[in-house]
């Protein structure tokens, strides 16, 4: 798992503009060794920075959609295998991937599971074409902090070639990025219209992820996701 964070921090550092990473030191089966970037309280322009910062990181491109290895999100598997349509990516190896595991721990019924299917196989029509984007991949508030100048920096990655919007999406899902990032985003990597409306769908794997790791009481969160996308 270590490794796997690892090789995800690299991974972010290497996008020119991208938000600040912690420098990876040591790692080991049972441990990891970083930088400590001191964090500070944010800065006047955290939000309109990390904004600006986002959008350079998804300009980081791939030709095809997963990661050179698969990784974990929190401590659930994450398969990250090559894939050269995004809709097929998202359908098998993140909503089918976790929908299936929760049916098969009795998390999820046949009927739901069958909801979840359905919903994977018209993300076509839901979900505008978008390039592979370098992203975090985990990006709730929790991992969004500063360095010692009070300036943006991420940790805690579950990195891998995605839609840029769902790495936005998860930034809404226990919380909300402050004034000014939208803006600043979209100076520099203008959303697709409607962008907002889709947040919803995507965070269906969070969901997911969180029904797998903390059990029945994100199931209503699950079914209400469904439901809204129906």
């Amino acid at each position: 798992m270590f490794a796997c964070e690892a090789d995800g921090l690299r991974a972010l550092a290497k996008a020119e503009g991208g938000p600040r990473v912690p420098d990876v030191y040591l790692h080991g089966p049972d441990f990891i060794l970083i930088e400590d970037l001191a964090p500070a309280p944010r800065s006047k322009t955290y939000w309109t920075d990390l904004g600006r910062q986002m959008a350079s990181l998804h300009h980081y491109t791939a030709e095809k959609f997963g990661f050179e290895a698969d990784n974990y999100i929190g401590s659930t598997p994450q398969p990250n295998p090559w894939t050269v349509e995004g809709y097929q990516f998202y359908a098998r190896h993140r909503f089918g991937f976790q929908a299936e595991m929760a049916a098969q721990r009795g998390l999820l019924s046949h009927q739901e599971l069958t909801l979840v299917s359905d919903l994977a196989a018209r993300l076509p029509s839901l979900v505008p074409a978008q390039p592979a984007s370098l992203m975090h991949g985990d990006l709730w508030n929790g991992n969004q902090i500063t360095d010692a100048g009070g300036n943006p920096a991420i940790i805690d990655p579950a990195a891998y070639y995605g839609w840029a919007e769902a790495d936005l999406a998860m930034m809404i899902l226990f919380g909300s990025p402050g004034r000014g990032f939208w803006e600043a985003y979209n100076e520099v990597r203008p959303l697709e219209p409607g962008y907002q409306e889709r947040f919803g769908l995507y965070n269906l794997y969070h969901l997911l992820n969180h029904l797998n790791l903390f059990g029945r009481s994100y199931h209503g969160q699950v079914v209400s996701a469904l439901l809204r996308y129906r």
